[in-house]
Order: C-alpha cells, then sequence, then structure tokens
C-alpha cells in the first residue's frame, strides 16, 4: 500500500464502526445546532447552517450511507470539511455519531478496500487501516461528497 495514505486521521463512529478522514481535511467539529432544511435535496441533505455568517451545507452521513436514521445525542457532531468542488474548495458539514479521537496511521497498518464484486461501489473507501485487531474504514471525503446533489446545495440556499 502506497505511503500517501500514511498519516494523521480523525476517527468518528457511524452506527458502531469506525471510520476516519485526513486530518488535513477538516476544518473543525462542531456541536449540533439548528439546521435549515432546503427543499428538493435528497434525503441524506439536512440542510444548510449558519456558521459565523458563512452558509455551510451538512449531510447526514449515517443516511448517504444507507444507514438507518438515528436519533441525535449528545455526543452526535457536525464535522466541518473542505473539500475540492468542481470550481473551489467548498466547506461541507458531516453529521457523524460521535468523534473518537485523532489517530497517527501508519503505512504498512493500511490496506487496500477489498473487492465485493461487480455490484458495491468502494470508490469512496481510501484503505482499511488494521490497527490492534480492529478495522478502521478510511474515507476518501471528496469522493463521498461530491455528487452533484450536495455541490448545488449552497446555491439553492
Amino acid at each position: 500500500m502506497s505511503d500517501s495514505l500514511a498519516g494523521k486521521y480523525l476517527t468518528f463512529i457511524l452506527d458502531n464502526e469506525e471510520y476516519g478522514i485526513a486530518l488535513l481535511k477538516v476544518k473543525e467539529i462542531i456541536g449540533m445546532m439548528p439546521i435549515t432544511t432546503v427543499p428538493q435535496t435528497p434525503e441524506y441533505v439536512k440542510g444548510v447552517i449558519n456558521l459565523r455568517g458563512k452558509v455551510i451545507p451538512v449531510s447526514d452521513l449515517r443516511l448517504r450511507f444507507g444507514m438507518s436514521a438515528a436519533s441525535y445525542t449528545d455526543r452526535t457532531c457536525i464535522i466541518v470539511v473542505e473539500i475540492q468542488g468542481e470550481a473551489a474548495t467548498i466547506q461541507i458539514g458531516i453529521v457523524v455519531d460521535a468523534v473518537s479521537e485523532v489517530m497517527n496511521i501508519k503505512a504498512e497498518e493500511v490496506e487496500e478496500a477489498p473487492s465485493f464484486g461487480t455490484k458495491v461501489e468502494t470508490d469512496y473507501i481510501l484503505g482499511m487501516a488494521n490497527m490492534d485487531g480492529q478495522v478502521k474504514i478510511l474515507l476518501d471525503i471528496d469522493r463521498v461528497l461530491t455528487d452533484d446533489a450536495m455541490a448545488k446545495v449552497p446555491q439553492a440556499a
């Protein structure tokens, strides 16, 4: 596996599974706050928030991955990430069940995402970090969030 996947990752929990995104993509972590819904967006697009005067679209990662919706708790939070959009970098909030920790993942701990056959899309998985007997799914957050629906939310707002 390439050394390019080694580095610091923010790990978080979704439906009892642990995921990681490159720390360089993370702008900030905020508690849940009022989300203004935007009509005619997919179910996983929760709407937009006003973060210090800036309108940021928010996506629920559980719903984005086809998991069942969960009630928000005091551990639920929004991770604001910066992704490369078509024209510029954009900030998007992702709702996660809980943030775990920042981990330094070594190249030898990362394996390629397994092939699940032809029907399963795994392009958004950078790799699997195998650490202390636990597997953490490392996400390519740009790929997870850059579909047409998320890119159009700021214009709709």
